[in-house]
């Protein structure tokens, strides 16, 4: 099963920035090379949306909330995804999740993904 882990949220005033980790277990690098990875959001009363996701082939998504602002990265060989979150806004403010999709195809922030991990809060005061 696949193990999701994120970290790096925190508190920070608006325009401040913050990146994000999550380090993906039970892959090889080979194998994590070819996942699609995504970033996911939920705020309090809100439902969860899609922030971002990146494939294999390195081909990124964005939300349009988020565009100009966040950058999704990965390293393969630490199977690991980054967000690297600038000029945040407080209605950035929410728990933080990465997502792995099993599919190989269709990869964007709007896919369905399988595996989760637990979040990381971000707060972004005015």
């Amino acid at each position: 099963q696949v193990q999701l882990s994120e970290s790096g949220g925190g508190s920070v005033q608006a325009g401040g920035s913050l990146r994000l980790s999550c380090t993906a277990s039970s892959y090889t690098s080979r194998n994590y090379g070819s996942v699609c990875m995504g970033w996911f959001r939920q705020a309090p009363g809100n439902e969860r949306e899609g922030v971002a996701a990146i494939g294999g082939d390195g081909g990124t998504s964005y939300t349009d909330s988020v565009k100009g602002r966040f950058t999704v990265s990965r390293d393969n060989a630490k199977n690991a995804l980054y967000l690297q979150m600038n000029s945040l806004e407080p209605d950035d403010t929410a728990m933080y999740y990465c997502a792995a999709r099993t599919a190989w195809y269709g990869c964007h922030f709007t896919a369905t993904f399988s595996d989760w991990g637990q979040g990381t809060q971000v707060t972004v005061s005015s």
